[in-house]
Protein backbone atom coordinates (compact mmCIF):
# COMPACT_ATOMS: atom_id res chain seq x y z
CA UNK A 1 0.00 0.00 0.00
CA UNK A 2 1.16 3.15 -1.06
CA UNK A 3 0.13 6.90 0.35
CA UNK A 4 -2.11 6.06 2.88
CA UNK A 5 -3.53 8.64 5.26
CA UNK A 6 -2.14 7.96 8.84
CA UNK A 7 -1.16 9.79 12.12
CA UNK A 8 2.19 9.75 13.91
CA UNK A 9 0.55 7.56 16.42
CA UNK A 10 -0.70 5.17 13.63
CA UNK A 11 2.47 5.14 11.94
CA UNK A 12 4.34 3.94 14.79
CA UNK A 13 1.82 0.61 15.34
CA UNK A 14 2.25 0.10 11.82
CA UNK A 15 6.33 0.12 12.83
CA UNK A 16 5.74 -2.55 15.82
CA UNK A 17 3.33 -4.64 13.48
CA UNK A 18 5.56 -4.98 10.46
CA UNK A 19 8.25 -5.87 13.16
CA UNK A 20 6.71 -8.65 14.27
CA UNK A 21 6.48 -8.40 17.76
CA UNK A 22 6.03 -11.23 20.05
CA UNK A 23 5.16 -9.29 23.66
CA UNK A 24 3.46 -5.67 23.97
CA UNK A 25 3.67 -4.48 28.05
CA UNK A 26 1.87 -1.08 27.93
CA UNK A 27 0.20 1.82 30.13
CA UNK A 28 -1.94 4.72 28.55
CA UNK A 29 -1.15 8.37 28.51
CA UNK A 30 -2.16 10.89 25.97
CA UNK A 31 -1.24 11.35 23.73
CA UNK A 32 0.42 7.72 22.91
CA UNK A 33 -2.33 5.57 23.86
CA UNK A 34 -3.56 5.28 20.44
CA UNK A 35 -0.63 3.43 19.29
CA UNK A 36 -1.47 0.58 22.22
CA UNK A 37 -4.99 0.77 21.13
CA UNK A 38 -4.27 0.06 17.24
CA UNK A 39 -2.07 -3.15 18.09
CA UNK A 40 -4.48 -4.00 20.64
CA UNK A 41 -6.84 -3.95 18.32
CA UNK A 42 -4.98 -5.99 15.61
CA UNK A 43 -4.18 -8.32 17.86
CA UNK A 44 -7.48 -9.48 19.22
CA UNK A 45 -8.59 -10.06 15.14
CA UNK A 46 -5.93 -12.04 14.31
CA UNK A 47 -3.78 -9.24 12.10
CA UNK A 48 -0.52 -9.73 14.54
CA UNK A 49 0.19 -12.64 16.35
CA UNK A 50 1.76 -10.44 19.55
CA UNK A 51 0.66 -10.38 23.14
CA UNK A 52 -0.92 -6.88 24.19
CA UNK A 53 -0.89 -6.73 28.08
CA UNK A 54 -1.99 -3.87 30.07
CA UNK A 55 -0.14 -3.40 32.90
CA UNK A 56 -0.51 -1.03 36.30
CA UNK A 57 1.65 1.30 35.53
CA UNK A 58 4.69 2.98 33.68
CA UNK A 59 7.48 1.13 36.00
CA UNK A 60 5.46 -1.94 35.46
CA UNK A 61 5.71 -1.67 32.35
CA UNK A 62 9.10 -1.16 31.36
CA UNK A 63 9.53 -4.31 34.13
CA UNK A 64 7.97 -6.54 32.14
CA UNK A 65 8.97 -5.46 28.80
CA UNK A 66 12.81 -5.83 30.18
CA UNK A 67 12.17 -9.16 31.50
CA UNK A 68 10.45 -10.59 28.35
CA UNK A 69 13.74 -9.26 26.28
CA UNK A 70 15.57 -10.87 28.31
CA UNK A 71 13.80 -14.34 26.98
CA UNK A 72 14.55 -13.75 23.54
CA UNK A 73 11.24 -11.59 22.93
CA UNK A 74 10.99 -9.35 20.60
CA UNK A 75 9.59 -6.65 22.61
CA UNK A 76 7.69 -3.26 21.64
CA UNK A 77 6.24 -0.57 24.02
CA UNK A 78 5.49 3.08 24.28
CA UNK A 79 4.92 6.14 26.87
CA UNK A 80 4.70 9.89 26.82
CA UNK A 81 5.89 12.30 29.27
CA UNK A 82 5.01 11.67 32.85
CA UNK A 83 4.85 8.17 32.31
CA UNK A 84 8.73 8.10 30.82
CA UNK A 85 9.78 9.61 34.00
CA UNK A 86 7.37 7.27 36.05
CA UNK A 87 9.72 4.18 34.12
CA UNK A 88 13.06 6.15 34.59
CA UNK A 89 14.63 4.07 37.04
CA UNK A 90 13.67 1.02 34.67
CA UNK A 91 15.18 2.73 31.68
CA UNK A 92 18.75 1.99 33.51
CA UNK A 93 18.45 -1.70 34.53
CA UNK A 94 17.11 -2.82 30.89
CA UNK A 95 20.48 -1.15 28.67
CA UNK A 96 22.39 -2.33 31.87
CA UNK A 97 20.79 -6.03 30.50
CA UNK A 98 21.29 -5.29 26.92
CA UNK A 99 18.50 -5.87 25.59
CA UNK A 100 17.37 -4.81 22.60
CA UNK A 101 13.88 -3.23 22.92
CA UNK A 102 12.18 -0.71 21.05
CA UNK A 103 9.87 1.89 23.28
CA UNK A 104 8.38 4.96 21.09
CA UNK A 105 8.26 7.87 23.29
CA UNK A 106 5.39 10.88 22.36
CA UNK A 107 6.83 14.00 23.28
CA UNK A 108 4.63 15.34 25.92
CA UNK A 109 5.78 18.66 28.02
CA UNK A 110 6.40 17.97 31.96
CA UNK A 111 4.54 19.39 34.62
CA UNK A 112 4.14 21.59 36.50
CA UNK A 113 2.41 23.46 35.16
CA UNK A 114 0.60 21.02 33.47
CA UNK A 115 0.17 20.72 29.57
CA UNK A 116 -1.17 18.08 26.79
CA UNK A 117 1.54 19.32 24.00
CA UNK A 118 5.18 18.81 23.15
CA UNK A 119 8.89 19.62 24.00
CA UNK A 120 11.74 17.52 24.45
CA UNK A 121 12.21 17.89 28.17
CA UNK A 122 10.86 14.37 28.69
CA UNK A 123 12.77 12.43 26.07
CA UNK A 124 16.10 14.21 26.62
CA UNK A 125 15.98 13.88 30.56
CA UNK A 126 16.55 10.32 29.49
CA UNK A 127 19.65 10.73 26.94
CA UNK A 128 22.38 9.05 29.86
CA UNK A 129 19.85 6.12 30.27
CA UNK A 130 21.60 3.78 28.14
CA UNK A 131 18.74 3.81 25.72
CA UNK A 132 19.77 4.98 21.65
CA UNK A 133 17.87 7.76 20.66
CA UNK A 134 15.92 8.73 17.01
CA UNK A 135 14.24 11.80 16.79
CA UNK A 136 11.41 11.62 13.60
CA UNK A 137 10.20 14.57 11.89
CA UNK A 138 7.35 12.75 9.68
CA UNK A 139 4.54 9.62 9.92
CA UNK A 140 6.82 8.46 7.30
CA UNK A 141 9.70 8.37 9.38
CA UNK A 142 8.13 7.16 12.39
CA UNK A 143 7.21 4.02 10.69
CA UNK A 144 10.87 3.49 9.30
CA UNK A 145 12.59 4.07 12.09
CA UNK A 146 11.45 1.77 14.39
CA UNK A 147 11.84 -0.77 11.61
CA UNK A 148 15.59 0.78 11.63
CA UNK A 149 15.69 0.57 15.53
CA UNK A 150 15.06 -3.29 15.98
CA UNK A 151 17.68 -3.90 13.43
CA UNK A 152 20.33 -1.36 15.16
CA UNK A 153 19.44 -2.62 18.28
CA UNK A 154 19.59 -6.24 17.17
CA UNK A 155 22.83 -5.98 15.82
CA UNK A 156 25.38 -8.40 17.78
CA UNK A 157 27.66 -5.51 18.19
CA UNK A 158 25.25 -3.03 20.19
CA UNK A 159 22.35 -5.13 21.67
CA UNK A 160 20.96 -2.18 23.52
CA UNK A 161 17.62 -0.53 23.78
CA UNK A 162 16.36 2.06 21.44
CA UNK A 163 13.75 5.53 21.84
CA UNK A 164 12.25 6.51 19.11
CA UNK A 165 10.42 9.48 19.64
CA UNK A 166 7.85 11.89 17.87
CA UNK A 167 6.07 15.11 18.90
CA UNK A 168 2.85 14.83 20.73
CA UNK A 169 -0.64 16.23 18.99
CA UNK A 170 2.42 17.95 15.82
CA UNK A 171 2.81 14.31 15.03
CA UNK A 172 1.21 12.05 17.04
CA UNK A 173 -2.45 12.98 15.51
CA UNK A 174 -1.67 14.57 12.46
CA UNK A 175 -2.32 12.32 9.20
CA UNK A 176 0.39 12.63 6.35
CA UNK A 177 0.69 10.49 3.57
CA UNK A 178 2.63 7.08 4.70
CA UNK A 179 4.20 4.12 2.39
CA UNK A 180 3.65 0.94 4.19
CA UNK A 181 6.45 -1.16 3.41
CA UNK A 182 5.31 -4.63 2.13
CA UNK A 183 5.76 -7.32 4.64
CA UNK A 184 8.33 -9.53 2.56
CA UNK A 185 10.84 -7.10 2.14
CA UNK A 186 10.46 -5.68 5.63
CA UNK A 187 11.41 -9.71 6.45
CA UNK A 188 14.43 -9.51 4.60
CA UNK A 189 15.65 -6.47 6.37
CA UNK A 190 14.93 -7.32 9.65
CA UNK A 191 15.04 -11.55 10.14
CA UNK A 192 13.29 -12.79 12.90
CA UNK A 193 14.97 -12.34 16.27
CA UNK A 194 17.65 -15.16 17.35
CA UNK A 195 19.97 -13.60 19.95
CA UNK A 196 22.82 -15.89 21.46
CA UNK A 197 22.81 -14.64 24.62
CA UNK A 198 19.39 -14.06 25.46
CA UNK A 199 16.91 -16.98 26.05
CA UNK A 200 14.83 -18.98 28.76
CA UNK A 201 15.44 -22.16 29.30
CA UNK A 202 14.79 -24.01 33.49
CA UNK A 203 17.42 -26.28 32.96
CA UNK A 204 20.67 -23.80 32.02
CA UNK A 205 19.33 -20.38 33.98
CA UNK A 206 21.67 -17.22 33.65
CA UNK A 207 21.18 -13.80 35.12
CA UNK A 208 21.61 -10.74 33.19
CA UNK A 209 21.36 -8.14 36.00
CA UNK A 210 23.85 -9.19 38.80
CA UNK A 211 25.10 -7.72 41.57
CA UNK A 212 28.02 -5.54 41.53
CA UNK A 213 29.98 -4.71 44.22
CA UNK A 214 33.09 -2.52 43.61
CA UNK A 215 33.57 0.21 41.13
CA UNK A 216 36.29 -1.44 38.98
CA UNK A 217 34.00 -4.19 38.39
CA UNK A 218 30.88 -1.67 37.79
CA UNK A 219 33.11 1.01 35.74
CA UNK A 220 33.89 -1.93 32.96
CA UNK A 221 30.27 -2.52 32.95
CA UNK A 222 28.84 0.71 32.77
CA UNK A 223 31.88 1.66 29.64
CA UNK A 224 30.94 -1.64 27.47
CA UNK A 225 27.18 0.49 27.44
CA UNK A 226 29.09 3.17 25.93
CA UNK A 227 31.41 1.42 23.46
CA UNK A 228 28.03 -0.76 22.23
CA UNK A 229 26.33 2.51 22.16
CA UNK A 230 29.07 4.04 20.02
CA UNK A 231 28.54 1.15 17.78
CA UNK A 232 25.28 2.24 16.65
CA UNK A 233 26.43 4.67 14.04
CA UNK A 234 28.36 2.07 12.27
CA UNK A 235 25.25 -0.49 12.49
CA UNK A 236 23.06 2.60 11.72
CA UNK A 237 25.32 3.44 8.48
CA UNK A 238 25.03 0.02 7.46
CA UNK A 239 20.96 -0.48 8.18
CA UNK A 240 20.22 2.56 6.44
CA UNK A 241 21.77 1.39 2.95
CA UNK A 242 19.90 -1.99 3.22
CA UNK A 243 17.01 0.07 4.21
CA UNK A 244 17.51 3.12 1.33
CA UNK A 245 18.14 -0.38 -1.19
CA UNK A 246 14.67 -2.34 -0.22
CA UNK A 247 12.42 0.47 0.13
CA UNK A 248 14.00 3.82 -1.48
CA UNK A 249 14.21 6.01 1.97
CA UNK A 250 17.72 7.43 2.91
CA UNK A 251 18.15 8.38 6.45
CA UNK A 252 21.35 9.57 7.84
CA UNK A 253 22.26 9.98 11.55
CA UNK A 254 21.74 14.13 10.77
CA UNK A 255 19.92 15.47 7.85
CA UNK A 256 21.28 18.60 6.19
CA UNK A 257 18.58 21.07 4.30
CA UNK A 258 20.12 23.06 1.95
CA UNK A 259 23.48 23.46 3.62
CA UNK A 260 26.03 23.30 0.00
CA UNK A 261 26.20 27.52 0.47
CA UNK A 262 25.02 28.00 3.75
CA UNK A 263 26.74 30.64 5.94
CA UNK A 264 24.09 30.73 9.17
CA UNK A 265 22.56 27.16 10.03
CA UNK A 266 19.77 26.43 12.18
CA UNK A 267 20.02 23.23 14.25
CA UNK A 268 16.71 21.58 15.07
CA UNK A 269 14.81 18.37 16.05
CA UNK A 270 11.77 16.52 15.32
CA UNK A 271 8.64 17.95 13.89
CA UNK A 272 9.44 21.58 13.95
CA UNK A 273 12.57 20.79 11.96
CA UNK A 274 10.05 21.42 8.79
CA UNK A 275 8.62 24.72 10.48
CA UNK A 276 12.50 24.94 10.01
CA UNK A 277 12.75 24.22 6.25
CA UNK A 278 9.77 26.52 5.31
CA UNK A 279 11.81 29.80 7.54
CA UNK A 280 14.96 28.57 5.53
CA UNK A 281 13.31 29.13 1.80
CA UNK A 282 12.09 32.25 3.33
CA UNK A 283 15.40 33.37 4.60
CA UNK A 284 16.74 32.26 0.53
CA UNK A 285 13.87 34.42 -0.37
CA UNK A 286 15.62 37.61 1.64
CA UNK A 287 18.92 36.84 0.45
CA UNK A 288 19.84 35.31 3.10
CA UNK A 289 22.29 32.15 3.05
CA UNK A 290 20.77 29.96 5.41
CA UNK A 291 20.29 26.53 6.21
CA UNK A 292 19.01 23.75 8.64
CA UNK A 293 20.80 21.06 10.07
CA UNK A 294 18.55 18.15 11.35
CA UNK A 295 19.38 15.72 14.25
CA UNK A 296 17.88 12.54 13.85
CA UNK A 297 20.47 10.20 16.24
CA UNK A 298 20.56 12.08 19.80
CA UNK A 299 22.17 8.67 21.31
CA UNK A 300 24.90 8.45 20.45
CA UNK A 301 25.83 11.97 19.87
CA UNK A 302 26.74 12.01 15.81
CA UNK A 303 29.73 13.80 16.55
CA UNK A 304 31.81 13.46 13.05
CA UNK A 305 28.85 14.36 10.91
CA UNK A 306 27.82 17.26 13.28
CA UNK A 307 31.37 18.41 12.61
CA UNK A 308 31.19 18.02 8.97
CA UNK A 309 27.81 19.79 8.43
CA UNK A 310 28.79 22.75 11.02
CA UNK A 311 32.50 23.18 10.42
CA UNK A 312 33.29 26.12 8.58
CA UNK A 313 30.08 28.54 9.17
CA UNK A 314 29.91 32.06 9.67
CA UNK A 315 27.34 31.33 12.50
CA UNK A 316 25.14 28.80 14.09
CA UNK A 317 22.05 28.60 15.70
CA UNK A 318 20.50 25.87 18.01
CA UNK A 319 17.09 25.97 18.61
CA UNK A 320 16.03 23.93 21.74
CA UNK A 321 12.62 22.91 22.29
CA UNK A 322 13.75 22.44 26.25
CA UNK A 323 14.98 23.50 29.04
CA UNK A 324 17.41 23.04 31.65
CA UNK A 325 16.93 25.54 34.16
CA UNK A 326 19.67 27.13 35.31
CA UNK A 327 21.94 26.31 32.23
CA UNK A 328 19.54 26.77 28.91
CA UNK A 329 19.44 24.15 25.98
CA UNK A 330 20.82 20.85 26.31
CA UNK A 331 21.42 20.27 22.64
CA UNK A 332 23.38 23.77 22.29
CA UNK A 333 25.71 22.84 25.09
CA UNK A 334 26.63 19.43 22.97
CA UNK A 335 26.58 20.94 19.85
CA UNK A 336 29.22 23.52 21.62
CA UNK A 337 31.17 20.56 23.07
CA UNK A 338 31.14 19.38 19.45
CA UNK A 339 32.68 22.28 17.95
CA UNK A 340 35.26 23.95 20.35
CA UNK A 341 38.35 21.89 19.11
CA UNK A 342 37.59 22.67 15.55
CA UNK A 343 40.24 25.37 14.19
CA UNK A 344 37.11 25.96 11.93
CA UNK A 345 33.98 26.02 13.99
CA UNK A 346 31.95 28.77 13.47
CA UNK A 347 32.35 32.82 14.28
CA UNK A 348 29.78 32.64 16.45
CA UNK A 349 27.30 30.13 18.52
CA UNK A 350 23.89 31.19 19.14
CA UNK A 351 21.03 29.64 21.54
CA UNK A 352 17.27 30.03 20.94
CA UNK A 353 14.55 28.43 23.42
CA UNK A 354 11.77 27.74 21.47
CA UNK A 355 8.32 25.69 20.84
CA UNK A 356 8.00 24.94 25.16
CA UNK A 357 4.61 23.37 25.80
CA UNK A 358 4.05 23.22 22.14
CA UNK A 359 4.48 26.70 21.50
CA UNK A 360 3.96 27.79 17.76
CA UNK A 361 7.14 29.29 16.47
CA UNK A 362 5.92 31.98 14.51
CA UNK A 363 7.34 32.92 10.69
CA UNK A 364 8.32 36.05 12.61
CA UNK A 365 10.11 34.56 15.38
CA UNK A 366 12.36 32.77 12.61
CA UNK A 367 13.43 35.43 11.03
CA UNK A 368 14.50 37.28 14.08
CA UNK A 369 16.47 34.05 14.39
CA UNK A 370 18.26 34.35 11.25
CA UNK A 371 18.41 38.06 11.42
CA UNK A 372 20.30 37.81 15.01
CA UNK A 373 22.15 34.80 13.99
CA UNK A 374 23.66 36.97 10.96
CA UNK A 375 24.35 39.71 13.60
CA UNK A 376 26.69 37.49 15.88
CA UNK A 377 28.24 35.91 12.95
CA UNK A 378 29.60 39.31 11.69
CA UNK A 379 30.35 40.17 15.18
CA UNK A 380 31.87 36.86 15.98
CA UNK A 381 30.22 36.50 19.46
CA UNK A 382 27.24 34.25 20.39
CA UNK A 383 24.44 35.27 21.72
CA UNK A 384 21.69 33.45 24.15
CA UNK A 385 19.90 31.72 25.16
CA UNK A 386 17.18 33.56 24.00
CA UNK A 387 13.18 33.06 24.67
CA UNK A 388 11.36 33.44 21.69
CA UNK A 389 8.26 35.18 23.20
CA UNK A 390 6.50 37.62 20.75
CA UNK A 391 5.41 40.95 22.06
CA UNK A 392 1.52 40.24 21.50
CA UNK A 393 2.25 36.56 23.86
CA UNK A 394 3.90 38.97 26.66
CA UNK A 395 1.08 41.20 27.00
CA UNK A 396 -1.41 38.33 26.90
CA UNK A 397 0.68 37.05 29.75
CA UNK A 398 0.46 40.24 31.64
CA UNK A 399 -2.93 40.58 31.08
CA UNK A 400 -3.85 36.90 33.24
CA UNK A 401 -1.43 38.04 35.25
CA UNK A 402 -3.03 40.94 36.18
CA UNK A 403 -6.34 38.96 36.03
CA UNK A 404 -5.11 36.29 38.45
CA UNK A 405 -4.18 38.97 40.95
CA UNK A 406 -7.51 40.00 41.71
CA UNK A 407 -8.91 43.28 42.88
CA UNK A 408 -6.43 45.10 45.27
CA UNK A 409 -7.68 45.33 49.00
CA UNK A 410 -8.83 48.96 49.06
CA UNK A 411 -11.31 48.09 46.24
CA UNK A 412 -9.70 49.88 43.10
Amino acid sequence: MDGEMMTGNLAAAWGARLADVDYVPAFPITPQTEIIEALAKWCENGQMAARVVTMDSEHSMMTAAGAAGATGARVFSATSSQGLLHAFELLYSVSGWRVPLVLVNVSRALAAPITLEPDHNDVLAARDSGFLQIHAETCQEVLDSILMAYRIAEDERVMLPVIVNLDGFYLSFTREPVSIPDAGQVREFLPPFRPAHLGFRASAPHALGTAVLGGSIYSYFRHQIHLASMNALEAHEEAALEFNRLFGRRYGVVEGYRLEDAEDVLVMTNAFASKGKAAVDAAREEGRRAGLLRLRMIRPWPADAIRRALVGRRAVAVLDQNLSPGQGGILFQEIGACLYHEPLRPRALCSFIGGLGGKNISEGEFRATFEQTAEAGIRGKGIGPVLLYTEAEHSEMTQLQVLAAGPRPNGS
